[in-house]
């Protein structure tokens, strides 16, 4: 069973992992042995999933999940296939943790009347500097 919420938990046995060969560290086994683990979970037909987190997972990780339904996390990090397992399935929770927590709204900072005046007075004080620096051509010199 993996814990991603509290009143959430994913039974091991919707949790399909594939194996292959590594890219990252192995030193001599790195031809040999796969170490490289790819975690399989079907969204889509998950019964431990609400119909409102299918649509979340759906808009958040859209990217990640495949026309069929299916989120597919890789671990190739470690030298060992069980490390490269727990990386995965530690990945997976991380990943449904975020796509399911609300975000709360942003409010945008209020800019305080004085620092509005400053800029524009700073504004203004630029803008006849350069008006009085540039070249009047009906003036003599």
């Amino acid at each position: 069973m993996v814990q991603v919420l509290e009143d959430l938990e994913i039974p091991d046995e919707q949790l399909d992992f594939a194996t292959s060969r590594s890219s990252g560290p192995g030193g001599q086994n790195v031809n040999k042995v796969n170490t490289r683990v790819t975690l399989l979970f079907n969204v889509d037909q998950s019964p431990a999933l609400s119909p409102e987190q299918r649509e979340f997972l759906h808009s958040r990780l859209g990217g990640r999940i495949s026309r069929v339904g299916v989120l597919r996390v890789v671990s190739q990090r470690h030298r060992t296939q069980l490390a490269n397992r727990d990386a995965a399935v530690e990945r997976f929770v991380e990943l449904l943790r975020d796509a399911l927590t609300e975000k709360p709204e942003r409010i945008p900072p209020a800019v305080p009347k004085q620092a509005k005046a400053r800029r524009l007075e700073e504004k203004r004080r630029r803008g006849s500097l350069k008006r009085e620096r540039s070249v009047d051509p009906d003036r003599d010199e």
